[in-house]
């Protein structure tokens, strides 16, 4: 199996995001976020992927929906009705990693089955309602702190499986 990469920006107060949006720009997270994925499988809901709009160039991407009828509209864009089979199809891709890339539910279906979580860890505390899962500290330890203009890039490992 693939190694699972959680990859998300953060804010203090657990805030992913605000109805489909981010509720922030952080100057060059972004960029960083694209160096990360660049030639991985990115994994994502599918309200994340419409918000986006189009699948991430140089990535295979895969959208997790229960929507029967949904069309990403890119014949390269592969759908899952769940996390297991976005695994399955992610496993036919030769090369990369998985790395899910939102929204929550999503995140948190995948979070059981993650070997890393790559946080940006942004410092506001926005309105939002969507939020990343807690991060337990019985089962995740910071590995690497990488300091950014606006925001730390946090590295963590699994330090136990999930009970």
């Amino acid at each position: 199996m693939k190694r699972v990469l959680l990859v998300a920006a953060v804010a203090r107060n657990g805030v992913i995001g605000h109805g489909p949006d981010i509720p922030w720009r952080v100057p060059g997270e972004q960029a960083e976020f694209k160096k990360l994925t660049v030639g991985h499988v990115l994994v994502m809901g599918r309200t994340t992927y419409e918000s986006i709009g189009r699948p991430l160039p140089d990535r295979t991407t895969i959208v997790l929906t229960r929507d029967p009828g949904f069309d990403p509209g890119h014949p390269e864009v592969r759908v899952a009705r769940s996390f297991e089979a976005a695994l399955g199809k992610a496993a036919l891709v030769p090369e990369g990693e998985v790395i899910v890339a939102g929204g929550a539910q999503v995140y948190a279906a995948a979070m059981g089955l993650a070997s890393e979580l790559v946080i940006s860890e942004i410092p506001l505390e926005p309105e939002g309602d969507v939020f990343f899962p807690r991060i337990d500290p019985s089962l995740w330890a910071e590995a690497d702190r990488e300091r950014f203009e606006g925001y730390d890039r946090v590295w963590y490992e699994r330090v136990h499986e999930p009970r």
